[in-house]
């Protein structure tokens, strides 16, 4: 009988956490460098820096975690 391999579904979900990350991440980034006309209440915090960062941390782990091939 042979062997199916299978992706895990984990792999695909660390592969979308990590391309919001990135994109969140990119905006955090583009209005660090230009920011907007109106100041947001909280806006110096940068929340979008920090939870692209997170998003992709979290993304990265479960990308390597369950990635196809490994033993």
């Amino acid at each position: 009988m042979e062997k199916t391999h299978q992706i895990p579904i984990w792999f695909f979900i660390g592969t979308l956490l990590g391309v919001y990350g990135l994109i969140i991440l990119g905006t955090g980034i583009t209005r660090l460098i230009h920011p907007p006309a109106v100041q947001m209440a909280l806006g110096y915090l940068h929340a979008d820096i920090w939870w692209g960062a997170l998003l992709l941390a979290i993304g990265a782990v479960y990308f390597y975690k369950y990635r196809p091939g490994k033993n």
